[in-house]
């Protein structure tokens, strides 16, 4: 019996030993891909003299006296946000993220829908030439869609930054589609028995059961989005309609000697999509645990 008994406990030892070996991999990993991140918050709050000094300091001089100043803490920061029309960059963004998260949502879950449970002719010949444009690069259609906006009147306006977007998209079409083949068809043909359509069987039994790849094509829609550099780039010409990302560039040319305010503006402008994924990840973990997994 007490054979047993150290047996168990032994099993317990090693496994406790090995999760915790585990974990310390991890936090280690974590913290070396954080890295690039806390060296921006450290850099945004220190003066201009400490971001020269060889060897590089890690803790800003404002931090290592106390009582701590909040105005020295703030300084860069504030001084960046004379500089900056945050709220300007920061609405303009907001639009084109909110319009094209509702188009991708909208135009992928319907798509994906049609084509992971619905039958009709030249299906797989059409979703065939859907995935194939994946491997075609964005720089070969560049051009010609620019040329179609500007023909339409759109250049210089935000909407060629979120149409799009109602179009679709070939991997989250792609990805919805492998989430609803997960579903049992089992579900349509009770809800057809019941008297409903497809566009109700679409509505309120496919769309509740896809949440989660929803929410993880939500967040790709929004950090592609809200990092977006090229299109703003290419489409964008009014400083009232600069969104984040172009708007930190043009700060860059202006005040780019000043390495601690650019820090500071990097920063802020970040903050948003560190609060989503600290909102979000259990949804996204979740998404990408379940898609593909056929039962």
């Amino acid at each position: 019996m007490d054979s047993v008994r150290a047996t168990l406990l032994k099993g317990k030892v090693i496994k406790k030993t090995k999760r915790g070996l585990w974990h310390l991999v991890l936090i280690i990993g974590g913290l070396i891909f954080s890295t690039p991140f806390i060296w921006l918050i450290f850099s945004s709050l220190k003066e201009p003299n400490e971001l020269y000094v060889y060897p590089p300091q890690w803790i800003p001089n404002v931090l290592k006296h106390w009582p701590i100043s909040f105005q020295l803490l703030i300084k860069n920061y504030k001084d960046a946000l004379e500089y900056i029309p945050y709220f300007t960059y920061v609405g303009n963004t907001l639009y084109i993220t909110m319009m094209s998260i509702i188009g991708q949502l909208f135009s992928v879950s319907f798509v994906a829908y049609s084509f992971a449970r619905l039958k009709w002719r030249g299906k797989n010949i059409l979703f065939l030439v859907l995935i194939s444009t994946m491997v075609l690069p964005g720089q070969v259609t560049m051009i010609p869609v620019f040329l179609i906006f500007k023909s339409i009147g759109w250049y210089n306006t935000l909407k060629p930054l979120w149409v799009p977007s109602f179009f679709g998209s070939a991997f989250n079409i792609f990805l919805l589609r492998q989430f609803y083949l997960t579903i049992p068809k089992d579900l349509d043909d009770s809800a057809k028995i019941d008297g409903a359509g497809y566009l109700k069987i679409y509505w309120h039994i496919m769309l509740p059961l896809v949440r989660p790849a929803l929410i993880v094509i939500a967040i790709f829609t929004f950090l592609g989005a809200w990092n977006d550099f090229i299109g703003p780039l290419i489409y964008v010409n009014d400083p009232e309609l600069t969104p984040i990302a172009l708007g930190l560039q043009v700060f860059k040319s202006a005040h780019g000697s000043d390495i601690g305010m650019l820090m500071a503006g990097a920063t802020v402008m970040t903050i948003p999509v560190i609060i989503l994924f600290f909102m979000a990840q259990r949804y996204f973990i979740e998404g990408i645990t379940l898609t593909g997994i056929k039962g």
